[in-house]
């Protein structure tokens, strides 16, 4: 399913959710169901959610940098031969597709986390060892099991139940919801690997257009079922 799909459709639900159980909507919950419905994608270099945070322009600027950046590495760097070996290497990076890019991008965000990020948040760590585990799965690999769900849910829960438990239930519903309307594709998800067990409805394939009608109406049932949960406030 397109990430555009997944984005209303995962907010929409959970946001209703919150409504019908008389929890607040409010802006981290919003945020954090919006982040949650592409969440478990993050294991694909190109979709929609890493490539917002990782565009484009940012891609192009780093291959910008990292040729100056080769060059200064075996000039200036008196470490011979491991100046040379490393400019190369940094060149070999900068010449790599979009999506390898990304890849590398979000390994090293991953790193600096579990390097640095302990000293702002003590959850940095396991966000930056999480970030760098996803550059290695396949797509719809971990990321789209209970697994993946119980982490994210999880880490939701223990910083958030206390204080505001509206935080954990938007997320925690948001990414089971895209791996729901990601079983109804041909393809399905396998919710507790190593089992072979598929979860598949087959009714649509991603990217046809019978795939955007069998889309189009989920979106149209998410968006009646918010306009039930929400429409009290209006009346």
């Amino acid at each position: 399913m397109m990430g555009r799909s997944h984005l209303i459709i995962g907010t929409g639900v959970s946001l209703s959710v919150l409504q019908f159980t008389g929890l607040p909507v409010t802006a981290p919950a919003v945020t954090v169901a919006l982040i949650g419905s592409l969440l478990p994608d993050i294991d694909e270099p190109n979709s929609l959610l890493v490539s917002k945070a990782l565009p484009n322009s940012l891609i192009r600027l780093l291959q910008t940098i990292l040729l100056p950046t080769a060059v200064f590495v075996y000039f200036y760097v008196q470490s011979q031969p491991w100046n040379l070996l490393l400019a190369i290497l940094i060149g070999m990076v900068s010449f790599l597709p979009s999506r390898s890019l990304r890849k590398v991008l979000m390994f090293a965000i991953g790193l600096g986390l579990v390097f640095y990020g302990h000293a702002f948040a003590p959850w940095n760590w396991i966000a930056g060892s999480l970030l760098m585990l996803c550059t290695t799965l396949t797509h719809r690999g971990l990321t789209h099991t209970v697994y993946g769900t119980t982490v994210w849910a999880g880490l939701l829960y223990t910083t958030t139940a206390q204080l505001q438990p509206e935080i954990w239930i938007a997320g925690g519903t948001a990414y089971a919801m895209h791996l729901l309307a990601d079983s109804l594709t041909n393809r399905g998800i396998r919710p507790l690997p190593p089992l072979k067990w598929r979860i598949r409805a087959n009714l649509m394939s991603t990217g046809t257009k019978h795939g955007a009608v069998v889309e189009n109406v989920c979106i149209v049932l998410t968006l009646i079922l918010a306009w039930i949960a929400f429409s009290p406030l209006f009346l």
